[in-house]
């Protein structure tokens, strides 16, 4: 009959001390998913070194029972393991496969120690209650030798397969049910009202999807590659050179995630933004470059266009979008520090005439907008800034000063005429508790003809928001917003300018399914489109689902 491994052990406290030390946790923690995850296996595994002499252990006293069993194992078989903080830990307890895991390295150490002819160090004892325990846990050895190689399988197997070892992909994917409705589509003022028709409100279905491969080189670097894919139509008054139809008669009805290339693949941004040093963050953009995505944009909870406003305008303030699809360059100083300091050049603009050689066109002869941005960021509970730009924008870089967040007067006060402005913009978040978020921006312009007659227009905006966290299922969220798109309050050109006042009212619930699925609801409604006292109220309607992996 065999014997408990207890009783056993009574044979030779050597080998019982042997078996403590070197157990080696972490080792026997990795085949035993029960104890320990592999994260904390692979911390462990690391902690651990061989000691020379017994005395390296600050908790163990030559008074403790075990001390001259410890005393032999490092002198004469050296197999003991302790922490870097030169402890032993000789108290804790373990499991069978502990135990047999460090039965299993005596037995390594002692078939090392005959190999190479010092045998005679081995006792003969020493070697019958090794085998006698060999054979009690013979068992738990063949299953700690069988999850090491399904281990070792499965990590080369991973190794052999990995995408890569300096780039991620992810991935979002929009699936949208939307419909805008109301009666009269808007027009602008000084027009017939009912002059463009009825809003074309048969609801869609449409999607964008997002593949991003971000690449490493240091650890502190990222090159961004993104490719993109979407037919989700602009609820918007129409482009005729775009041919892009009159559906709501505004761009205030526009969506956040919209877009329409028939799903058309393309590479839609690449940047790379590294350190110039600990305190300078360089982010250069070789196409479709957003300063929003580069600096500080003071709206986290609702900024995101897969998972924040449903709206483009309930993004973010417009001077973050000045530039919006250029390349160039962006500076930010002391990223991380309370105080912040940010400045960015991009040239082209949407038609991406950065690359032409031509006239009015290329790097510094078309469209460009130079941003400069002041941040007070003490903490996550309140952060400020306070922003300027200089835009200039010429007919063959297209006109659109706040980029179809305002009214038709507000994108071109001039007509397609070479317009420069600079922009002014106060933004602020308050986070008022963990599940309470509150903030928003205002805006001004002050802008001018580059063409023409000298002429002059001022335009102003503001936005207030508050978001409610984790309202349902954790992750969830509550975001409503409420403020006045960009409007034109006096021009020298008379007839192009906002007489009355357009208000953007928005809701949505953001229902977190699980870690990577979420669905919105949202609703949007702006009173007075194209600041026109004569236009309907317009609704614009979402479901919104986004995955991500």
């Amino acid at each position: 009959m065999t014997r408990p491994f207890w009783n056993i052990i009574k044979f030779s406290p050597v080998v019982f001390a042997a078996t403590l030390l070197t157990t080696n946790a972490a080792i026997a923690a990795e085949v035993n998913q029960e104890v320990t995850s592999v994260a904390q296996l692979s911390k462990e595994s690391d902690s651990l070194s061989q000691v020379t002499s017994v005395s390296q252990f600050s908790d163990v006293q030559p008074t403790d029972w075990a001390f001259q069993a410890l005393q032999s194992l490092v002198e004469r078989y050296g197999c003991i393991a302790g922490y870097p903080n030169g402890t032993y830990r000789g108290q804790r307890a373990m499991t069978r496969y502990e135990f047999a895991a460090g039965l299993n390295a005596c037995l390594d150490r002692v078939n090392e120690l005959i190999a190479t002819a010092t045998a005679d160090l081995v006792k003969k004892e020493d070697l019958a209650t090794l085998q006698r325990l060999q054979e009690e846990f013979a068992a738990e050895l063949a299953t700690l030798r069988g999850r090491v190689d399904a281990l070792e399988a499965r990590t080369a197997e991973l190794e052999a397969n990995q995408f890569s070892t300096t780039t991620k992909l992810v991935g979002e994917a929009i699936f949208s049910v939307a419909a805008p409705f109301g009666d009269e589509k808007a027009v602008a003022p000084g027009a017939v009202p009912g002059s463009a028709g009825k809003v074309d409100d048969n609801i869609t279905f449409s999607n964008r999807v997002r593949l991003r491969l971000n690449s490493s080189f240091t650890g502190k670097d990222q090159l961004q590659i993104r490719l993109q894919a979407r037919n989700t139509t602009q609820f918007d008054g129409g482009s005729a050179t775009a041919g892009r139809p009159n559906i709501t008669g505004t761009s205030m009805t526009r969506l956040s995630y919209d877009g329409d290339q028939q799903n058309d693949v393309f590479i839609d941004k690449i940047n790379y933004a590294f350190n110039l040093s600990d305190s300078l963050r360089i982010k250069i953009d070789a196409n479709s470059g957003e300063f929003y995505d580069n600096v500080n944009n003071f709206n986290p909870d609702l900024a995101s266009d897969g998972r924040g406003s449903i709206s483009r305008y309930g993004r973010f303030s417009p001077i973050y979008r000045v530039g919006q699809g250029g390349a160039g360059i962006t500076a930010t100083f002391n990223p991380k520090g309370t105080f912040s300091a940010s400045v960015g050049y991009l040239a082209g603009g949407n038609n991406n005439v950065a690359n032409d050689p031509r006239d009015g066109r290329g790097l510094f002869d078309g469209n460009y907008a130079l941003l400069a941005q002041l941040a007070f960021q003490p903490g996550k509970a309140f952060n400020v800034g306070l922003a300027y730009a200089r835009t200039y924008q010429n007919a063959a870089g297209g006109v659109n000063v706040f980029e179809s967040t305002g009214s038709g007067f507000a994108s071109r006060p001039f007509g397609n005429v070479a317009t420069s402005a600079n922009h002014y913009g106060l933004q602020a978040n308050f986070k008022a508790s963990d599940k309470l978020g509150v903030g928003g921006w205002i805006g001004f312009a002050d802008i001018q003809s580059e063409s023409g007659p000298d002429l002059d227009a001022n335009a102003f905006y503001w936005m207030v928001n508050a978001a409610f966290k984790d309202i349902g299922p954790k992750g969830s969220l509550l975001g409503l917003q409420f403020g006045q798109p960009p409007r034109i309050t006096d021009n020298d050109v008379a007839a192009r300018e906002d007489n009355d006042t357009s208000y953007h009212l928005e809701a949505l619930y953001r229902l977190q399914m699980t870690d990577n699925i979420s669905v919105t609801p949202g609703l949007l409604v702006i009173f007075n489109p194209e600041h026109n006292d004569n236009n309907d109220t317009i609704y614009v309607g979402t479901l919104r689902t986004t995955f991500t992996f």
